[in-house]
């Protein structure tokens, strides 16, 4: 494994614009403000935090499938370090190729008037990685059984599988044309808990055998804990905290990531009632707090919190925090 990151994020901003404005320039949303991380390659590195932090925006925006107001995205391919915002559209076709997304919600992902094998050749096709239908069926019957489809199923329509069957065809068009770098975006949120394992288990095995790093987007800490390397905890279009799985769970730093693993479902009736409940909605990012943003929420904010922006910094070897209160 290599110690340089596969995909490096610096300074990242992204802005989407409110409306139409006829004077002037129209008000902006900060969807993700100035948030910088690591992805080492053939890891799983998860992001995590509540609906409308800013997630998805900032796995597309690494895709260049959001727009990049300001900040850096680079991606590391053999000796040569792309820079994903200046790509040309040439270069970003070759980037496709590399740079893949599984979507959340299987059902609407596949076309239901494609046959599964039509759905798994269709990158193939349209990225001119095949020159004859031979090809193109061999790859597919490839990829397919390693995400656990039968040859049988090549034939049939999406309407004829399950769930759990239709994320395994998702994952098998994903991979189909050997990506390095794979966001799944919560890829097992629409599917029951055990249908969830089978697909978690065969990430992993996939990963593995492929040497694949995942980007994964949950808000479910349970499974960002059975399958991830390193999480970040993202709140209002920041990243608050980061740091190695183990860590992260054990010794918590920052207030909001206390009160996620709090309120992770148990089944010791011990645990029951200690959830600490955060008092508020979450702020609009269009007029976001200023200082610390979760300083609303934050059940040990001070004075300080409500003024100064907390900075980024490493309380523990390989910990980072964004909090005052943490020396």
């Amino acid at each position: 494994m290599s110690n340089q990151p596969l995909v490096e994020v610096e300074n990242l901003n992204v802005d989407f614009p409110l409306g139409r404005s006829l004077l002037g320039k129209p008000p902006m949303l900060r969807a993700v403000n100035d948030v910088s991380l690591k992805i080492m390659p053939q890891t799983f590195f998860g992001l995590v935090g509540e609906s409308g932090s800013g997630k998805t925006t900032l796995g597309r925006a690494m895709l260049r499938a959001a727009p990049i107001t300001s900040g850096t995205i680079s991606f590391n391919h053999g000796n040569t370090k792309y820079d994903v915002g200046a790509m040309s559209k040439m270069e970003l076709k070759e980037y496709r190729k590399k740079a893949q997304l599984i979507f959340q919600d299987p059902y609407a992902a596949l076309n239901p008037r494609m046959t599964v094998r039509d759905i798994i050749a269709e990158p193939l096709e349209v990225m001119e990685l095949v020159q004859t239908r031979e090809e193109a069926d061999q790859k597919v019957r490839e990829i397919a059984s390693k995400c656990r489809l039968n040859l049988e199923h090549l034939r049939r329509f999406p309407h004829a599988f399950s769930g759990g069957q239709r994320q395994r065809i998702s994952i098998a068009r994903t991979l189909v044309c050997s990506p390095n770098f794979v966001v799944a975006d919560e890829s097992v949120a629409a599917l029951d808990v055990s249908i969830q394992a089978d697909i978690l288990n065969l990430l992993k095995s996939l990963q593995n055998n492929l040497g694949l790093t995942f980007l994964f987007i949950s808000h479910d800490l349970s499974v960002v804990a059975h399958i991830c390397d390193t999480v970040a905890v993202m709140y209002l279009g920041t990243i608050v905290e980061s740091a190695p799985t183990r860590s992260l769970f054990t010794q918590p730093k920052h207030p909001y990531t206390k009160a996620l693993l709090s309120a992770i479902p148990t089944l010791n009736p011990e645990d029951r009632g200690k959830a600490q409940k955060l008092e508020g909605e979450i702020p609009s990012p269009v007029n976001p707090p200023s200082g610390c943003r979760f300083h609303t929420r934050c059940p040990v904010a001070e004075d300080r919190c409500r003024k100064e922006v907390p900075q980024w910094r490493e309380s523990s070897p390989g910990h980072s925090v964004a909090c005052h209160l943490v020396g």
